[in-house]
């Protein structure tokens, strides 16, 4: 699994990802037709050609070789504060559990703050339990509510804010060795494994002193890298092909 800017090229694959998923949330208490006419006014090709060639918006997904398996996509509004608004996250129903959710939600969250975000919001809908805590997990705190109508039905979308000049580092961006030591994971640097990618780790929240890696398979720091920098976790097996040429994989 890898995560990347999304192109023009990947608005099928973004729309039938946002199906799948919103089918998954929501379709014990959403009917098809209506979960139909949401794809339609919030991800119309019209709507995602637009958000990918805005230079204020980010859209990432995540790939692995059979194409996107979930995206993220957010927006920073400046005014009396500067909102880092997070629009879209979404993971396809079979590759939920794996940490996918939180490394996206990373991504757009170091963008917003680099960009000067004093806030992130996320809003969603209260009938989704797992989004809710996918939030709260997060670190976001409930800000508030309001009304959403989807094909003339009315929904309530809970909304959730982190003000980041306050806010923690989440425990996404956070792992604990055995030994004890509190290491940091830098999402936006990553190196592909055969399985998911290799994040970079760190003994400090500036990301200077460096740790070593990552699994982004099994969430492991069991990760070992040799003199030909091929990286391997040794938890998983997830590796990363030698940079130099290696006669061992002829």
């Amino acid at each position: 699994m890898d995560i990347r800017n999304a192109a023009i090229e990947d608005i099928e694959a973004i729309r039938s990802v946002a199906r799948e998923s919103l089918a998954a949330s929501y379709g014990h208490v959403i009917d098809d037709e209506t979960i139909d006419a949401a794809i339609e006014e919030w991800y119309s090709e019209d709507a995602l050609e637009e958000t990918l060639v805005d230079d204020e918006s980010t859209f990432v997904l995540a790939v692995d070789d059979g194409g996107p398996i979930g995206f993220a996509q957010s927006d920073l509004i400046t005014g009396r504060e500067a909102i880092g608004y997070i629009d879209w996250l979404h993971v396809g129903p079979d590759h939920r559990g794996v940490g996918i959710g939180s490394q996206l939600l990373s991504r757009l969250r170091q963008a917003l703050m680099n960009a000067g975000a004093d806030r992130l919001e996320g809003r969603v809908l209260t009938e989704n339990e797992t989004g809710l805590g996918f939030y709260e997990d997060q670190g976001f705190s409930v800000a508030g509510k309001r009304t959403v109508s989807i094909n003339d039905e009315i929904f309530t979308e809970r909304i959730y804010s982190l003000f980041v000049d306050s806010a923690e580092e989440p425990a996404a961006n956070r792992q604990e060795t055995e030994a004890g030591d509190t290491v940091y994971i830098a999402y936006d640097e990553t190196v592909r494994g055969s399985e998911a990618p290799f994040f970079a780790a760190y003994l400090d929240e500036d990301h200077e002193e460096r740790y070593g890696w990552f699994c982004g398979a099994d969430e492991s720091l069991d990760v070992a890298m040799d003199t030909m920098e091929r990286i391997e976790c040794t938890a998983c097996g997830n590796q990363r092909r030698p940079v130099r040429w290696d006669a061992a994989y002829l």
